[in-house]
């Protein structure tokens, strides 16, 4: 069986060129339950080259017991990964240990020795699966190694989220990478970003000019922006009680949409041009007022509850979660752009666990008609709503008034809906197009370092504001019942969107 025997030639991709794809935390779960099954699918559809080497860095583990681990990942967080036709045996195969710890300094030399020169290249991707605080160590070592150097091939270091904690801590940050690397070369990776219908959000703006003329503050009344989960913090513990929801999602995932949904077209679609659009959206924010944090936020912690008919535990009640936590489990909050096209339209963005739903959404609630024809029995027409579903059933669906069959003008709700996967057809994870795009060398879906900071200066007053909170209000698990949510929407026409309703 040849190296292509293996590739679906059906989903193929553009042509890329083979490297080295090291990864840093190789034995951690994000490897076994994303990186891994994302690179085997990639080799399946033709994202991967099958000349390109995966290199895990291990300590105090073998190579045997690494692969193995592997597998039994792939058979619990991706069984749709199909393991059939040699496919797991390929893959095994193009993949190697390096033994080391990323404190040593010899560890690097062995990952240089270790890089494989293919087709007259030795081109290398380093995945930073490890915790923050190991990111400027890599990148120092890499520096010491020689391993930023580009002069035999291409050099990326993909870290992942959280990009700081606050604004002071990601400047630090990037000061610290840039040192070591120039900024082409380090890849910020948010996986919400890679989602098919996020992606899909920029073509269906400038690709249709039917939207434009109605996308500005003369026809959207306000902007939703969510992201609700039905599931809880399950291991992640010590990470959430020193981030909450506001810096696990608001600051960086749905800040990230907020910038595709409101910024202005680029003039070509390329990484920097993409970017630099977004940048003027978030230097646009207004700014939040200490004295007005209160009425623009929400903060509130899942209690017990009952998600689909079966009995969840509350927050404080989660294994490494303090009894005292006043850590916020879902948090709501309003934006304002102050620029030509958005002045005064409220962007709300909110996100929570043990929600009744998985759910993501983008709603564009359009203003009502300025004249009530319809209105005989004291039922007016409801304001048109483009809703963007990213997950799950992605899709774009538009919710409008028609007139109901028979001799009347009563009106109903019409919902025309176009799914992004019309044929059934598989849609790509996140990781797969992330992972393809940084060894692409494109940089459009990944934060810029002026990205990163902007975003931490708009959130910034409130973590300060919240900073010394003693307690927080709670929600039952299981429901939408969140105190101060009404009030959020208030003069934001049909108030507060929740999936479903």
């Amino acid at each position: 069986m040849t190296d292509r025997d293996i590739i679906d030639k059906s989903c193929l991709g553009d042509p890329i060129e083979p490297a080295n794809i090291v990864i840093f935390g190789a034995a951690g779960d994000l490897t076994k339950r994303k990186l891994v099954p994302a690179l085997l699918k990639m080799l399946r559809c033709g994202l991967l080259h099958p000349k390109s080497k995966v290199i895990g860095l291990l300590k105090g583990r073998s190579e045997s017991d690494w692969l193995e681990s592997l597998y039994q990942g792939l058979r619990s967080y991706a069984p749709e990964v199909s393991l059939a036709d040699g496919q797991w045996e390929t893959f095994k195969a193009m993949c190697k240990a390096v033994p080391g710890d990323l404190k040593d300094e010899a560890t690097y030399g062995g990952l240089k020795d270790a890089l494989e020169t293919i087709d007259g290249r030795s081109n290398a991707m380093f995945y930073c699966a490890v915790p923050p605080e190991w990111y400027t160590t890599i990148a120092t070592g890499l520096k010491c190694a020689g391993l930023t150097d580009e002069s035999d091939g291409f050099r990326r270091v993909v870290i992942e989220k959280p990009f700081g904690m606050d604004l002071e801590s990601a400047r630090e940050l990037n000061g610290e990478l840039q040192a070591s690397l120039d900024e082409s070369q380090i890849y910020r990776i948010d996986h919400y970003l890679g989602k098919e219908s996020v992606q899909n959000l920029l073509v269906y703006r400038f690709s249709n000019s039917i939207l434009e003329p109605l996308w500005n503050r003369n026809f959207i009344d306000h902007i939703q922006i969510s992201a609700a989960e039905s599931i809880g913090i399950e291991y992640r513990a010590n990470y959430y009680e020193k981030s909450g929801a506001l810096r696990d999602m608001i600051q960086s995932h749905l800040m990230q949409v907020m910038t595709l949904v409101a910024m202005e077209p680029p003039v070509e679609f390329t990484a920097d041009a993409v970017r630099d659009e977004k940048i003027k959206v978030l230097r646009a924010v207004r700014p939040f007022e200490k004295e007005e944090i209160k009425k623009q936020t929400v903060a509130a912690q899942y209690s017990a509850g009952k998600i689909d008919g079966e009995a969840v535990k509350s927050y404080v009640a989660e294994e490494g979660v303090s009894p005292e936590s006043a850590t916020e489990t879902f948090v709501g909050a309003r934006f304002y752009i102050d620029n030509w096209r958005w002045q005064g339209v409220p962007f709300v963005l909110w996100t929570g666990k043990r929600l009744p739903r998985r759910v993501s959404e983008i709603v564009i609630r359009f203003r009502k008609p300025p004249f009530n024809l319809f209105d005989t029995e004291g039922n007016p027409p409801l304001a048109n709503a483009l809703v963007f579903r990213v997950h799950p059933d992605e899709g774009i669906s538009l919710r409008m008034n028609a007139k109901l069959p028979g001799l009347t003008t009563d009106i109903k709700r019409s919902v025309m809906h176009a799914p992004y996967s019309e044929d059934g057809g598989d849609i790509s994870d996140a990781y797969e197009v992330l992972l393809h795009d940084v060894l692409s060398g494109d940089a459009t879906l990944f934060s810029r370092a002026d990205e990163v900071e902007e975003s931490w200066e708009i959130i910034d007053p409130i973590l300060k504001a919240w900073k010394d909170k003693l307690s927080i209000s709670r929600y039952q698990a299981g429901t939408w019942e969140i105190e101060g949510m009404e009030e959020l929407f208030e003069g934001c026409e049909l108030g507060w969107h929740k999936p479903g309703h």
